[in-house]
């Protein structure tokens, strides 16, 4: 009860002698010093939207433009051709005031003229991408002008999104050309000139009126893709996000910085939360396209906190909130609030273990129906809906379940060793990868923005949320977490937090939970249960060569890997099949991603000479060609060109306007066999890997999305050697 009476700032009774009034100074002094952070972080929001409202200028530069017109004006000249005169005439002041006034609107118009020129250039460079399709050492002289001449002034990580160039709405013909240019390989010729007439069909007819709307909603929204994408490829499915949405990041393959759970739990808390305040702050600089200066869109980091995915009906909601001082931890069926502010001040890494290991000796048992909880947020989004609505809308149940949706994030304590250990190092990597794609699937809370999971042994890793961002937003989080733990937090010699504790700190707060029915709840667990068994999972890590040797070659890793999954899936299944590859497109505004269609014309002759026995010579051209190829289809891609998005617009034009596309209806129930994604490692060099070799991660993964094949690579280069991770999923 001393942690109750700590939290009630002041009491007052009424007695025969009057009122009797007691104050808590120290409730009070963490009010106020709360308050002073608030108001701290306010302060900061507002002054990073004038910086960020006025870049590429900067808001001293008004001050430079009020003095020159003051100048110029002092020596009897009229920088305003007059304007400042008509302005004068509606001031109702003295003549004195009236030309300073007049000079200082006339001068900030001038300021804010300035402003919006300077962004039209920049977004007039942004918007040219044939740097792209430049090869190395050919670079035109275009492109060495342009790099040259941009060098942005220290932007903020949000600086460029007014700036950045909207994805723009492709002709109609050039999608249909390349479509049916990608499934020619996969179609024999009867089912070809079928497919041909199709998709000539659409475009006289139906296709240019599709168009037209398109072309209406990319003037009109930011980005003609992005919400359709995350409302009805995610958050309308109504399907189990757990493996079929959800993906995970794996922690040092090699190195655990330390064997204490609390102490990793702490570190890395505290990690995370530094890089939360980075973003609120805006001190991270914007992502860019690696070994460029060419920024990448931001906006998925606006929603990487507090936020969490709520289930609906027939749709579900991204619900964010702007702050959150405390995480929601799981451990042993039970839920506990964490506190990790206390009094505006965010709690040390040993403070957050001393917490952490509080919730770990706490003997309490579950409460009914609690421990399995987490199973709602595993099994399919309808039951789940309705059992929030009838049980989670009211009383302490909403409460604890706030609690858990408000949190910065989740973090499990898991109960288990994971890892690559022990005498079957191999075998041990393919349960870590599969636990943390889905644990017990009730170990984690699926629907926040990402859990992090600590285990027994000081491992770790991490299960995202995928509607609010893609996996290279989260691997930046991640890599700058593991970085920060081992590097710049560390451990003292016997594996703890370094820092000191204030043992006044109240314990974590049990929720509480009343839950009439655990129908629902085992119902959703049999629903996840058989989806996780039906999950294969095999990661191993493969050390011949990596991307350093691939690259001497003079061959994109990218395309190696691909043709290579491409040579192995035909010698596996005799075929080819519609391939997926994901590519980004954040060089524009809101972009999230296209398809690569890595099955090519020229993929699929290079397999069959080499399985054919051509000679070698032949062989080594048409690989190539076919790399040339499939680098040429990632550019285009990533510069608005790309295929899939296109098509999956016009599908939800012509459902809006409840007219049937023959053509389209085909395209979008092909079937994907083989889905792949490469997640490369160090992507923002936090981690010196000369002197510390062993500190590498092995990327992360996604559930399979067919019941054929799902293989993912993760390519590294550590310390001069060539070492490639590659994992494989099969359903």
């Amino acid at each position: 009860m001393a942690e109750a009476h700590q939290a009630v700032a002041f009491q007052f009774t009424i007695t025969p002698e009057g009122i009797d009034l007691q104050l808590s100074y120290q409730a009070l002094n963490q009010i106020y010093l709360s308050g002073v952070r608030s108001w701290k972080k306010r302060v900061s929001r507002i002054r990073n939207r004038v910086i960020k409202g006025v870049y590429p200028a900067s808001p001293s530069s008004w001050l430079f433009v009020v003095i020159a017109i003051l100048a110029t004006m002092y020596m009897r000249s009229d920088p305003s051709m007059g304007l400042i005169a008509k302005i004068q005439q509606h001031l109702p002041l003295s003549a004195q005031g009236q030309t300073m006034l007049s000079a200082l609107v006339f001068s900030t118009l001038l300021w804010f003229s300035l402003i919006l020129a300077l962004r039209f250039c920049l977004k007039l460079l942004l918007s040219y991408h044939q740097w792209i399709f430049e090869q190395h050492g050919r670079i035109s002289n275009t492109t060495k002008v342009w790099v040259k001449r941009f060098n942005p002034r220290k932007p903020l990580l949000y600086s460029y999104q007014t700036s950045l160039p909207h994805l723009p709405v492709p002709a109609i013909k050039d999608t249909l050309s390349r479509y049916l240019e990608s499934v020619r390989p996969l179609l024999t010729d009867p089912k070809f000139k079928r497919m041909t007439e199709l998709a000539n069909q659409f475009e006289s007819n139906l296709g240019n009126r599709l168009q037209r709307y398109l072309k209406l909603k990319a003037l009109w929204a930011t980005n003609y893709v992005s919400d359709w994408w995350e409302e009805y490829i995610y958050l309308r499915s109504r399907s189990p996000i757990m493996v079929n949405s959800n993906y995970y990041g794996m922690d040092f393959l090699y190195v655990t910085p330390t064997p204490v759970q609390a102490a990793r739990a702490g570190n890395t808390i505290t990690a995370l939360l530094l890089y939360r305040r980075k973003v609120n702050r805006e001190e991270l600089k914007p992502s860019r396209v690696p070994g460029t200066v060419i920024p990448l869109c931001a906006a998925q980091c606006e929603r990487m906190f507090n936020t969490t995915r709520t289930p609906g009906t027939e749709t579900d909601v991204l619900q964010h909130w702007q702050d959150s001082e405390f995480v929601a931890v799981y451990h042993k069926g039970r839920y506990f609030r964490l506190w990790v502010y206390r009094a505006g001040r965010l709690l040390s890494p040993r403070e957050i273990e001393y917490q952490v290991q509080r919730i770990l000796d706490d003997p309490s048992p579950p409460q009914p129906g609690e421990e399995k909880l987490g199973a709602l947020t595993a099994g399919d989004r309808i039951p789940w809906s309705q059992m929030r609505k009838q049980y989670f809308s009211s009383g302490v149940n909403k409460r604890s379940l706030d609690a858990i949706e408000r949190a910065a994030f989740f973090v499990t304590l898991d109960n288990e060793e994971q890892g690559m250990r022990g005498e079957d190092p191999a075998g041990n990597l393919d349960r870590y990868a599969k636990s943390l794609l889905h644990g017990k699937c009730y170990d984690r809370w699926f629907d926040k923005s990402f859990s992090i999971v600590i285990y027994k042994n000081g491992k770790s890793g991490l299960n995202a949320e995928h509607s609010w961002a893609d996996a290279p937003t989260v691997a930046h989080l991640w890599e700058y977490t593991l970085a920060t733990d081992a590097f710049q937090l560390g451990y003292t010699e016997d594996g703890h937090c370094k820092g000191e504790v204030d043992r006044s700190l109240p314990h974590p707060q049990r929720l509480l939970w009343d839950i009439p029915s655990e129908a629902q709840v085992h119902s959703s667990l049999a629903v996840a249960q058989a989806l996780a068994d039906d999950v294969d999972c095999h990661v191993f890590p493969f050390s011949e060569f990596g991307k350093g040797r691939i690259k001497k070659l003079r061959i994109s890793p990218d395309a190696f890997i691909q043709i290579g999954l491409q040579l192995a899936y035909y010698r596996d299944r005799g075929g080819f099949c519609l391939t997926y590859e994901a590519s980004m497109t954040r060089l524009f505004r809101e972009g999230r991603t296209e398809t690569v269609r890595s099955c090519s014309n020229e993929s699929c002759a290079f397999v069959k000479a080499l399985e054919g026995g051509e000679a070698e010579e032949q062989c080594r051209c048409l690989f190539k060609l076919a790399s040339e190829r499939h680098q040429n289809l990632y550019r285009m891609a990533m510069t608005g060109a790309g295929i899939d998005r296109h098509l999956f617009c016009l599908y939800v034009v012509s459902k809006y306007l409840g007219v049937e596309s023959p053509f389209l209806k085909e395209v979008l129930s092909e079937p994907w066999r083989l889905s792949t994604s490469q997640t490369p490692v160090q992507q923002i060099e936090l981690f010196d890997l000369k002197n510390h070799p062993d500190y590498i991660s092995l990327g992360g993964g996604f559930g399979p999305v067919s019941n054929m094949y799902f293989p993912l690579a993760v390519i590294a280069n550590i310390d001069g050697k060539n070492k490639l991770g590659s994992g494989f999923s099969t359903d």
